[in-house]
């Protein structure tokens, strides 16, 4: 995933500048603790607009989130002229850095917080299920084309793309969760896996 996220540097509308409010506000304060009045705090224009476009702290979250599944769609890696294992090779590196130095442990924890609310609330867990379904979508499509290219074996194409799916969310998890520090032993055996059981010989 490119790390470039425009709209925390320079909000093109207001919308973006609530999107970048909410993403600041959510990455110092976490869940249980954002309201409105917080993510206000962080917002450069009037707070009234927040009360104005959202109904309650959710509401504003859920719209967060489906604006951050633009920017994932947006970010994720295309393809290179070298081919679906370099390709493959992008994911691999973006699977295991969500929540390290390129993005604020906070906000990653922050996530995780939101994640965990989709076990009692459908319109949280329906968000994450298109998200999941999407990432699942892209690797497979990525996983069809390096088997059409000779570069991949004929594995399950859906199949993989859940292994690289579910590694995603336990690799974010781990590392917002734990200070057993496992992910670079997960890492080498996950990569060995690409190496061995993916790519062609």
């Amino acid at each position: 995933m490119n790390q470039g996220t425009s709209f925390l540097d320079d909000p093109d509308d207001t919308r973006e500048a609530i999107m970048r409010a909410t993403y600041v506000a959510l990455g110092k304060h976490g869940y249980s603790d954002l309201t409105i009045q917080r993510i206000g705090d962080e917002f450069s224009k009037s707070k009234s607009l927040l009360y104005h476009h959202y109904d309650s702290k959710d509401d504003l979250l859920l719209d967060f989130l489906e604006f951050m599944l633009t920017q994932l769609e947006e970010q994720l890696p295309v393809y290179r002229d070298s081919g679906a294992d370099d390709h493959i090779q992008d994911i691999v590196d973006q699977t295991f850095v969500f929540g390290g130095s390129h993005t604020s442990d906070d906000f990653a924890r922050a996530i995780l917080e939101l994640r965990t609310q989709g076990a009692h609330d459908d319109a949280f867990r329906s968000y994450f299920t298109r998200s999941d379904q999407f990432v699942r979508k892209h690797v497979a499509h990525t996983i069809r084309s390096g088997i059409e290219q000779g570069i991949f074996r004929d594995v399950d194409p859906q199949e993989t793309a859940a292994l690289f799916q579910l590694t995603f969310v336990g690799t974010m998890t781990q590392r917002v969760t734990s200070d057993d520090d496992v992910l670079e032993d997960a890492r080498a055996e996950f990569e060995r896996y690409v190496r061995e059981c993916l790519l062609a010989e």
